[in-house]
């Protein structure tokens, strides 16, 4: 509960909170935050003692990037054509972490079928090390792509048991015998020698779809760069099991390795194919040119030349091999241009050709690069993939691209050439006076040494290509192999469960508490009644919450907390009447409250009871004359096996039968009741009147307030609720002392302003509170000081 304040900034200041207090809020709830500590620290046990525990592993490798050239493609360098462009150390991560690579690792280590040992309460995964082994009869393909749990239980070492359903009874069945699964027979081996370890254990086997299993690993691994500028990454896996764990790392970086060798391979392949292709045609090209030269000296009989036009000879030599380079060039890109425009679907084109466009050499890396990876996607999926048909349109625009190119080369190799042929025309000219037997072999000779040189450079270039596979080196290679940090578990982490459930346990409570003060609008005890009212109205006692058992009326010599808070009552209501001085008796005391069930009728009853106790002339009149209680309060008493008192049970008149028969006399109406033996007298309200508004404005009311306040020493009226209905208000002007009850945990701040507001309206007068039903521990200035009359009662901690 939250101490009660003003909102006003004229009547706030720090010296108006009560710092302990607001502590002892807190403090006096200790069980709430013991209770919280201990149900949080027993869910934080339970948590780290049935929570499947998580294990890490970790590797390193190195993204080999040399010169970030594919190996068979760099055997043509040398011709200035098919530069490599670098491989982001992102892209090779998604390579890493690819769909087909995490299928084919769930495949290898078969990650889809799982082993449980059955326990109590917890199941236990077993990993390479299962009693048994599971033989499937239909193909892996229909295996890896199918759902399926069963159980199994070890009976002996050739007899086990086999369900399909949890609840199931166990069909006994002998070891190697098939059994009818929904993905075909199944045929259970035993491993001889851990089954004597496992005899009677039960086990459920849990079969998982191939590529569910590898999108969750995809999902959990983690692939980062040690630091923005290296080539070296991390590779994270967090699993329920730390063998697992390495294995699965293990084998995907062995897996990626693979692939990408196999793709350098098929790579190598088609460029050696594509050079055969050319040996063969320039083979025949050199032989036709040997064959010329043989029949050209055999029928002409030259075996000497003359050197007289060797400067003119040279000169047109050197024109000449241009001019041939030129057309080789031409014909290189044809070639390659009649293989584009022919290709069906996706294929590998060739590359390092020699040709001198760069363009053309980037593209056909591209093209080649992209084609690899829809080869690799059409393993584990089909030309609807998505990422299938976009690679698709990405290929079709890098053959239109190239095919452009390859027309843009074709045209400028035709420029040339005729402008090189031209110039040797006019090179001709100049050399025509010499023999035209020697111009002949010169042109044969130079045409046998040009195709013998581009054929010898393809052999090499053939040999080059196939040395260049064999020592390809993977992409990666491994800085260190997969390892665990430390065997004990990463998750759950115990001892920060443990930690944040014991915040948790002083947090919740203390939650509960302050939010429970921020919304509380309610009076709970005298304090907090001090507080709201202030200085407009004393607050002379607080009266105790008694219990369903315990009496309701105070006994002869009663020592309880009750008894001593009533008698502070009657003293404190004594000195005010006492201070108003000795001209008239003030001893006509009305209760009331503010609404119904504040216990008015009961702070009426025991206040008349206190004081008869001291031998006092007692009058106590029920005068809620809509909802009387006072007749019920003491019939309910009456039943009460400790309650020492004698109540007529004679046809009673009450005040509305004095109200209405003027006949009647405050003799007729009073009716002696004996309570601890002292006698009190009681005017019951009598029957309820259809115009009580108009019976309490009679004259004959304050005839008999008169009357009575005369023959007795005190008069304690039980009036109706103030904010119900007016009756109180009608009579308030022949009360000396107006008591207000106020309910501790019921009664709401902001009714209290109602009876304030009469009391500075004039229309009630001697207004002062009493706190009713108010907790052991917030009595007495919130508990800090209790009365210490009552009865003793043993703290929970004594035992003896």
């Amino acid at each position: 509960m939250e101490t009660k304040m003003r909102t006003s900034e004229e009547n706030f200041s720090f010296k108006n909170i009560d710092f302990k207090e607001i502590i002892r809020q807190y403090t006096s709830k200790w069980y709430w935050f013991l209770l919280s500590l201990i149900i949080f620290l027993c869910i934080g046990f339970l948590y780290n003692r049935y929570t499947v525990p998580m294990y890490d592993a970790q590797a390193k490798i190195k993204i080999e990037t040399e010169g970030n050239n594919n190996p068979e493609l760099a055997i043509f360098q040398d011709l200035g054509a098919f530069q490599g462009q670098m491989n982001p150390i992102i892209d090779e991560i998604e390579t890493i972490k690819s769909r087909s690579n995490f299928i084919e690792v769930v495949n290898k280590l078969e990650l889809n079928t799982r082993i449980f040992k059955l326990g109590n309460i917890l199941d236990s995964e077993i990993y390479n090390n299962a009693p048994f082994n599971l033989n499937f009869k239909e193909s892996d393909s229909i295996v890896n792509q199918t759902g399926f749990s069963f159980y199994i239980s070890l009976i002996s070492d050739s007899t086990f048991g086999y369900k399909r359903n949890e609840g199931a009874p166990y069909k006994e069945n002998t070891f190697g015998s098939n059994i009818s699964t929904p993905l075909g027979d199944l045929v259970i081996t035993p491993s001889t020698e851990k089954i004597n370890v496992f005899k009677g254990s039960e086990f459920r086997i849990v079969i998982n779809p191939a590529t569910v299993v590898a999108d969750n690993y995809r999902r959990r691994i983690v692939i980062n760069p040690i630091d923005r500028s290296s080539n070296i990454l991390s590779v994270y896996l967090q699993d329920g099991i730390q063998g697992r764990a390495q294995d699965i790392i293990n084998t995907l970086i062995a897996v990626y390795n693979e692939n990408a060798i196999s793709d350098k391979k098929e790579a190598a392949d088609k460029t050696s194919n594509f050079i055969d292709a050319r040996i063969t045609e320039i083979y025949s090209n050199l032989y036709n040119v040997d064959q010329s030269a043989e029949e050209f000296k055999t029928d002409r009989g030259i075996t000497d030349i003359s050197s007289e036009s060797n400067i003119n000879l040279n000169v047109g030599m050197a024109n000449r091999q241009e001019l041939e380079g030129a057309t080789l060039q031409l014909n290189m890109a044809s070639s390659m241009k009649d293989v584009v425009e022919n290709q069906n679907g996706y294929e590998i084109l060739p590359s390092n050709l020699g040709l001198s466009d760069p363009t053309i050499t980037g593209t056909t890396a591209r093209y080649n690069q992209l084609v690899s990876e829809r080869n690799r996607l059409l393993e584990s999926s089909s030309n609807l993939n998505p990422v299938v048909q976009n690679l698709d349109k990405e290929l079709n625009t890098l053959k239109s691209s190239l095919l452009s190119s390859l027309n843009n080369t074709t045209s400028n190799l035709e420029l040339q050439i005729n402008s090189l042929a031209k110039q040797q025309s006019r090179i001709n000219s100049r050399i025509y006076s010499a023999p035209s037997n020697e111009r002949a072999l010169r042109d044969i000779t130079r045409k046998l040494e040009t195709t013998e040189s581009l054929y010898l450079y393809l052999l090499e270039k053939r040999e080059e290509a196939q040395i260049a596979f064999a020592s390809a080196s993977p992409p990666s290679s491994i800085v260190d192999a997969a390892y665990s940090s430390s065997s004990a578990p990463v998750y759950p982490n115990k001892m920060m469960n443990y930690v944040a459930c014991f915040f948790l346990g002083l947090i919740i409570p203390f939650m509960i508490i302050y939010v429970t003060g921020l919304l509380d609008n309610k009076v709970h005890s005298k304090q907090d009644l001090e507080d709201i009212i202030r200085d407009n109205a004393p607050v002379i006692a607080e009266l105790p919450k008694v219990g369903k058992k315990e009496s309701k009326i105070i006994q002869k010599d009663d020592r309880s907390v009750l008894a001593e808070s009533l008698r502070i009552l009657r003293t404190n209501l004594n000195y005010i009447q006492n201070s108003k001085g000795a001209g008239s008796k003030n001893n006509l005391l009305f209760i009331s409250s503010s609404v119904p069930g504040e216990g008015k009728t009961f702070v009426s009853s025991n206040l008349a009871a206190v004081y008869a106790s001291t031998g006092k002339k007692v009058l106590l009149l029920g005068a809620d004359i809509r909802n009387p209680r006072l007749h019920d309060f003491f019939s309910e008493v009456e039943s009460h096996p400790k309650e020492a008192r004698s109540i007529s049970h004679a046809s009673r008149k009450g005040l509305t039968d004095y109200l209405i028969n003027s006949k009647l006399e405050v003799s007729d109406l009073t009716e002696p009741v004996q309570m601890n033996g002292d006698t009190i007298d009681v005017i019951f309200s009598g029957k309820i009147p259809p115009n009580p508004t108009e019976l309490l404005m009679n004259e004959r009311m304050g005839q008999l307030f008169k009357e009575t306040s005369e023959l007795y020493d005190y008069v304690i009226v039980d009036t109706a609720p103030l904010m119900v209905v007016t009756d109180t208000l009608l009579i308030s002007q022949y009360a000396s002392q107006i008591l207000y009850v106020v309910k501790a945990g019921s009664t709401e701040t902001k009714i209290l302003d109602f009876p304030l507001k009469l009391k500075e309206e004039g229309k009630l007068k001697g207004l002062s509170f009493v706190v009713n039903n108010v907790k052991q521990a917030n009595l007495g200035y919130g508990g800090k000081y209790g009365y210490g009359y009552g009865k003793s009662v043993k703290k929970w901690w004594s035992f003896s």
